[in-house]
């Protein structure tokens, strides 16, 4: 290869790899060009799928600042998935591959800067893809929505039943308060001077007349003048 044609090869990887969510390294010893192939058309549109040459790629590696990650994985038959779609459906189509094929093995990778073993990849081709999980999370924020305009719109029937609860309290306590006031007035009334002269008037008028009887009495036991009594008086003086 010239110099100029490594160069812009350098720089294709570079960009691949700095343009890329992920890339999984992978050996492909033994597998032949119908099965890789395969490989390719199994990814779809998650992932592009390329054979390297070692030398060219610990450059690109280095350039894009992923040499700790990648380089230590470029030895042996090296070929690349260069991630573009979900990192999901990329790592489902390079682990159920790798089933069919074992010749295919996963030797690591990187996603979003961060280096991953081969058993980290395989746990992120058992998650769920990215558009269920999208759904799913959809799904949790509109209950919770949902349960938040239940809670808003129950807020004012609220406020309206406290509101007529203190308004009924406060009738309640304003509507016996003026029963005292009214007895302690009565009471009142009752000790003016004009409520005792009324009340002796009442007592005069039924009480019976004092003396009235015992006068009565005495006149009917006292004898009439020119009774006999009062005549046989003189007789005697006349004997003597």
């Amino acid at each position: 290869m010239a110099n100029a044609e490594k160069v812009a090869a350098v720089a294709e990887l570079t960009e691949r790899f700095r343009g890329s969510s992920g890339a999984v390294l992978t050996e492909y010893r033994g597998l032949t060009v119908a099965q890789l192939a395969e490989l390719r058309r199994s990814l779809g549109d998650h992932a592009t799928f390329a054979v390297v040459k070692n030398t060219l790629t610990k450059i690109a590696v280095n350039e894009a600042g992923l040499d700790e990650q990648l380089s230590s994985m470029l030895v042996g038959p090296s070929a690349i998935a260069f991630v573009d779609g979900d990192v999901v459906e990329a790592a489902k189509g390079l682990r159920d591959f790798a089933r069919a094929n074992p010749l295919l093995v996963i030797k690591g990778g990187v996603l979003d800067g961060k280096a991953m073993s081969p058993s980290e990849i395989t746990k992120l081709a058992d998650l769920e893809p990215r558009e269920v999980l999208l759904a799913k999370l959809a799904g949790a924020m509109k209950a919770s929505l949902a349960g938040a305009a239940a809670t808003f719109n129950a807020l004012p029937v609220q406020m309206a039943q406290i509101a007529e609860a203190l308004r009924a309290k406060r009738a309640e306590a304003e509507g016996g308060a003026p029963e005292a006031p009214a007895a302690e007035a009565s009471a009142a009334e009752a000790s003016t001077p004009e409520a005792g002269a009324a009340e002796a008037a009442a007592a005069e008028a039924s009480a019976p007349e004092a003396g009235a009887p015992e006068a009565n009495a005495a006149e009917a036991s006292a004898p009439e003048a020119g009774t006999p009594d009062a005549q046989a008086a003189p007789g005697d003086g006349d004997e003597g």
